[in-house]
């Protein structure tokens, strides 16, 4: 299974419904606190033109946000990524 990393804040609702999703597919990620590191985020923000969080990571490809992730699984494309 590829890597999963799930850039997010802890108030972002959408950071939570993202790690809630992936918790009930029994997928793994790592997830990495954008709030105590600003530079960080300004970096995601210019690599994947992507200013909101969750910013979502499925080996190398960047996949979005919690509604571009939920989409993937609506759409039973999510477990195709993932492996």
């Amino acid at each position: 299974m590829k890597k999963v990393i799930i850039y997010s804040t802890p108030t972002c609702p959408y950071c939570a419904r993202a790690k809630a999703l992936l918790g009930s597919l029994g997928v793994a990620y790592e997830e990495v606190d954008l709030a105590s590191n600003p530079e960080l985020r300004e970096q995601l923000s210019e690599k994947y033109h992507w200013q909101s969080v969750p910013m979502i990571v499925i080996g190398d490809e960047f996949v979005g946000g919690y509604d571009d992730l939920a989409k993937l699984q609506a759409e039973a494309e999510l477990e195709k990524k993932l492996r």
